[in-house]
């Protein structure tokens, strides 16, 4: 069965173009020009991946990304005519996985799905390995991970992670022990293509040692190993 992917953008010329180009690749492409219908589209199509644009009129992409990731883990591209650093820190803060800036190529938005895409589906065939067995569950001193649920309990009450965060904490606990650079865990989590940086992977260790760690100033979980990168000790 094709992919699908979801374009919300309101120029109707790269709108068109944006489907014209993924039909040809093989996905089934619905589209949206304003966020209100791009919320409705997310619930009908359940689409695997969303295109989304910053600049919409009603609701922003910014509010359209947070409420998607309310109820739904699908992988978020944003789109911004902008070279702004502030719209990815945000985008990515609210749980975009990956930005292009506009004008781009159409070959390098192609290769951001694809390895978004990608990385989704290694993510399916991990987890679908370990369902209905006892590593389905990952646990360690008062902290579980749940894998078929998609669900971190610490001290017998939820985490609230956002979907990389829990993408990011998964592997690393999958890996308890080794030493991972900061390139190993940007191409094994966010994908090879990505472009947004070492210090992504920076923030979200920040980001989990604040929910996971009993003192996040001196973590006993994620460990930083100085010039080389973070190992996991549960």
């Amino acid at each position: 069965m094709a992919e699908r992917i979801l374009i919300v953008e309101d120029e109707l010329v790269l709108r068109e173009t944006l489907s014209y180009n993924l039909i040809k690749e093989g996905y089934t492409v619905s589209a949206a020009a304003d966020g209100r219908r791009a919320l409705e589209l997310v619930e009908t199509d359940a689409p695997d991946l969303v295109l989304l644009d910053i600049m919409l009129p009603g609701l922003d992409g910014f509010e359209v990304c947070r409420a998607i990731r309310k109820e739904h883990t699908v992988p978020i591209i944003m789109l911004t005519a902008r070279d702004d650093v502030v719209d990815k820190v945000v985008g990515l803060e609210i749980g975009a996985d990956d930005y292009l800036t506009k004008p781009f190529s159409m070959r390098e938005l192609l290769a951001r799905v694809k390895a978004q895409l990608r990385r989704v589906r290694l993510l399916r065939d991990q987890y679908a390995g370990t369902e209905g067995h006892p590593g389905n569950l990952l646990v360690f001193d008062r902290l579980t991970l749940d894998l078929d649920r998609h669900e971190v309990v610490l001290n017998g009450e939820v985490v609230t992670l956002k979907p990389k965060e829990y993408e990011l904490l998964v592997y690393l606990a999958q890996k308890r022990g080794r030493v991972l650079s900061r390139d190993q865990i940007l191409a094994d989590v966010w994908g090879w293509d990505y472009v947004g940086g070492s210090r992504t992977v920076d923030v979200h260790i920040r980001w989990l040692r604040e929910k996971i760690e009993e003192n996040p100033a001196e973590p006993a979980r994620l460990i930083t190993v100085r010039g080389a990168g973070y190992r996991f000790e549960g």
